[in-house]
């Protein structure tokens, strides 16, 4: 597992070179804040690195209820029964295996590999403008129904799950890559994910941490890039 830190925020990265897959450990003063728990095979790198930091992990928060995003979190919470899990209250329902969408939601149906019946229950459900520690929630759909993001205001930079991906090529998700096509496989509705692209751009990140791919500092011109790119494959 490869592991880069960026201010307070570690970045652990499983198979760097293949398919890779992050998830974030922020540093606080007196505890440490897990987003999103990776593959199963992320368990014993995010534990050695919990470690290492000789703080106690006391939240888990999951930007969304892919498979590739909770991998370890049954584990995770075996191993640190305390810890509080927290989720958005549509991507909760995911975790339980149940696509069903609400009235008020685009029927198309929900993509990407996510939890038969994973057998555990949030601690906390999630909404806009919720705070986690130094970490603000922002809703951000369109991957999934429920998916957030986590802003840090104190140093500008945001975790933003799969709204974005940055393994290849800076995409809003549901844009297919050539070269890495796995979240726009995954994305639920492309038209949603776009709107939830330009409500980080209008924050004006001066980091952004994305599920897949490295972090971008100064991300300004990537993301307005991507987001043109995108307006343009909908019009079409």
């Amino acid at each position: 597992m490869r592991i880069s830190k960026f201010s307070n925020m570690y970045q652990l990265t499983l198979w760097p070179n293949f398919f890779p897959v992050n998830c974030y450990i922020i540093e606080e003063p007196n505890e440490l804040i897990l987003i999103d728990t990776g593959m199963p095979a992320s368990f014993k790198g995010i534990v050695n690195l919990l470690n290492k930091l000789e703080k106690p992990l006391t939240n888990i928060i999951l930007t969304h209820a892919h498979g590739d995003h909770v991998g370890s979190l049954l584990r995770l919470k075996n191993e640190y029964p305390e810890t509080l899990v927290s989720i958005s209250k549509h991507d909760s329902r995911l975790l339980r295996g149940d696509k069903t969408l609400d009235e008020h939601e685009p029927p198309t149906p929900i993509k990407g590999g996510v939890p038969k019946n994973l057998e555990i229950v949030p601690d906390r459900l999630l909404k806009e403008g919720d705070q986690v520690g130094s970490l603000e929630v922002v809703e951000t759909p369109g991957h999934t129904p429920g998916s957030i993001s986590l802003l840090d205001k104190i140093n500008n930079m945001i975790i933003v799950g799969d709204a974005f991906q940055t393994q290849q090529k800076v995409a809003v998700c549901g844009q297919l890559v050539p070269l890495f096509p796995f979240p726009t496989f995954a994305t639920w509705n492309k038209e949603v994910s776009l709107e939830s692209a330009k409500k980080i751009q209008q924050l004006y990140p001066q980091i952004l941490a994305a599920g897949h791919g490295k972090v971008l500092v100064n991300p300004k011109e990537q993301i307005d890039r991507a987001i043109v790119e995108a307006e343009k494959k909908l019009a079409e």
